[in-house]
């Protein structure tokens, strides 16, 4: 077996610190007393990091992968009556859509091009012709592409038509500024293993409890019950209803420390920027050329388009993975890209490392 360490250049699961491995090391009783005091601390901690209208929000963890926590807020938000709109412009919007159908939700999609943002007055179009729409979807950073969506406008449109907003922000919370009250989020959803930089586990939603006490009941499922979740947790002091990722849970308190040493969102929000824009300065001069316009462009992953028809990404991955880089395939449906994620604990040192690897040769030919 290959014992060789790599950088993580990829949306997440990514590179995280020793200290937020080392912590792993310790065993944890689900039903003690210090464990559950943790959970409550790190819900705690999200709400604080979400907004500063902290007495309207709560938070709620689940386990499993991102897309569980996504599948649970769809499946518990909305109601017998509900009808959603997913605004698409990239896979894991898709996602949101293909849920919504799976569960029997009436849904509505606002699709626009991969390379474009969502379109606010597509939605706005749509929200007039059909009044029986109450909720939208979207996703902020779709990792499809690395494109940044705008969602204050989204969800200040949303509201003028009165409908309950959900985000899924799992590539950009805690790695981009965002306050939920300001930008009228009723729920949004993130991973353990993306901006504050944990390792893969369970999720989490962020909840305007006013809505959240709405879900009573809802459910489409019994483990993936959002609101029975966060009953349990509020009521027994940090249970979880089932088996807890004890782990994980330990290395995202740990994550979340040092989110705040490094100086908060903001401070990670610009070292993640200056990833980027090293990274896009590096990649094109040696000829490859990002697939989103910088004007959309997010700090957390960037798509870049295969330079000629001969190049062999497979050639190229192994490459960079040999070098101690692992990087990501492109998953834009209609254009040959490949990814390259600056989230986790990566910095300007290890992005000039990379770049410069690739200027070395024609190993893209």
């Amino acid at each position: 077996m290959d014992n060789q360490h790599y950088l993580l250049l990829t949306p997440g699961p990514l590179t995280t610190t020793q200290t937020v491995k080392e912590v792993m090391l310790k065993d944890w009783c689900t039903w003690d007393t210090d464990y559950n005091d943790l959970v409550q601390n790190v819900r705690n901690k999200l709400v604080h990091l979400a907004t500063q209208n902290n007495g309207n929000y709560t938070s709620v963890l689940m386990q499993g992968s991102g897309t569980f926590t996504v599948e649970a807020t769809i499946g518990s938000v909305l109601g017998p009556n509900g009808k959603l709109l997913v605004c698409i412009n990239g896979a894991y919007g898709n996602r949101i859509a293909q849920i919504a159908d799976i569960i029997g939700i009436p849904t509505v999609v606002c699709k626009v091009e991969e390379n474009k943002p969502i379109s606010i007055e597509k939605v706005e179009e749509l929200l007039q012709t059909d009044p029986d729409i109450t909720h939208i979807a979207a996703v902020h950073c779709e990792t499809t592409t690395g494109i940044l969506n705008p969602i204050q406008k989204l969800t200040q449109v949303a509201k003028k038509y009165g409908k309950i907003t959900i985000i899924d922000a799992m590539s950009s919370f805690g790695g981009i500024e965002i306050d939920v009250a300001d930008w009228q989020i009723d729920f949004l959803i993130s991973s353990a293993n993306k901006c504050i930089q944990g390792v893969p586990g369970f999720g989490f939603v962020i909840a305007k409890q006013s809505e959240l006490e709405k879900c009573k009941g809802q459910a489409h499922s019994l483990s993936l019950d959002l609101f029975d979740q966060w009953e349990t947790m509020e009521k027994q002091n940090g249970k979880w209803r089932f088996t807890s990722p004890t782990h994980v849970v330990r290395a995202f308190y740990q994550a979340l420390l040092e989110l705040e040493e490094e100086g908060g969102v903001g401070a990670r929000q610009q070292r993640y920027t200056t990833n980027q824009q090293l990274l896009v300065r590096g990649m094109k001069e040696s000829g490859f050329i990002p697939f989103i316009e910088e004007k959309y462009q997010s700090p957390i992953i960037t798509s870049f388009c295969f330079p000629t028809k001969e190049f062999n990404f497979p050639l190229f991955y192994d490459y960079l993975k040999k070098q101690g880089f692992v990087i990501y395939p492109g998953k834009v449906s209609q254009t040959d890209t490949f990814r390259i994620g600056n989230i986790g604990d990566v910095h300007t040192e290890d992005i000039k490392k990379l770049t410069a690897i690739i200027s070395k040769g024609v190993i893209y030919q």
